[in-house]
């Protein structure tokens, strides 16, 4: 009964992210092994992520009019990971790295995270997808599929070893767009995967999860998500 309210990895982030934002904290915020954000007065002003490639490897984002976009394509790539690391957060203070980017706040992160897994979720409800190599069915059933320009990009790299992840780092593609597209194909019967989990058994009774950040959090930037969402679609 105590498991279930037990802080998920992406609460106790948040919480400390909340944190560190409220104290105006300057400096590093590793995530065990999995990547970093850097903090200047309590925004984040770049992450990275072991799982999420860099800026500089992001091929289709640079070749439009807004300099700023792939560095703001790869910052939401890492959050998107380091928010769902269960890996324990340790902040040290240091001097500020400025950042491509306009500062972004926690909440701007932690929501466009959950809209993400929430895509995710409708497109094909199996995480364990997300970490195993993609494998391309030989057969398909189906006389005709309509794929994605990255859909055909990653069937046509796929070599039943890399995953999504892998993919995503040599298309020049974000992680994420690779894991959405992959689920999709997974829907479509066209890779190889496990069948989705089963919805998980109604929790005991207790404090629902808050459905946004708290209240005293900076608020989140939707202007910043209504661009960054619109890069994705083009991009995807």
């Amino acid at each position: 009964m105590e498991d279930q309210f037990l802080e998920t990895g992406e609460e106790r982030l948040a919480r400390t992210l909340g944190t560190l934002e409220r104290e105006r904290a300057t400096g590093l915020l590793r995530i065990g092994g999995d990547g970093a954000f850097h903090l200047d007065g309590g925004a984040v002003t770049h992450a990275t992520s072991r799982h999420a490639p860099g800026p500089g490897d992001l091929h289709g984002a640079l070749t439009g009019p807004d300099p700023e976009l792939p560095a703001l394509l790869a910052v939401f790539d890492a959050a998107f990971f380091l928010l769902g690391s269960q890996a324990e957060p340790v902040f040290t203070e240091g001097p500020a790295e400025r950042g491509p980017v306009r500062p972004i706040t926690a909440a701007t992160l932690v929501h466009e995270r959950r809209r993400r897994r929430s895509l995710l979720d409708s497109a094909w409800p199996c995480p364990d997808l997300d970490a195993a190599p993609v494998i391309p069915v030989r057969r398909v059933r189906r006389q005709r599929v309509i794929l994605t320009g990255l859909q055909a990009e990653i069937l046509l790299n796929a070599d039943g070893r890399r995953t999504p992840a892998d993919l995503a780092g040599d298309l020049g593609r974000t992680a994420f767009a690779c894991l959405l597209a992959v689920r999709g194909l997974a829907a479509a019967a066209l890779v190889r995967t496990a069948r989705p989990r089963d919805p998980a058994p109604p929790a005991a009774p207790g404090p629902p999860p808050p459905d946004g950040p708290p209240e005293e959090w900076a608020p989140a930037d939707h202007d910043l998500l209504a661009r960054l969402r619109t890069a994705l679609v083009e991009l995807g």
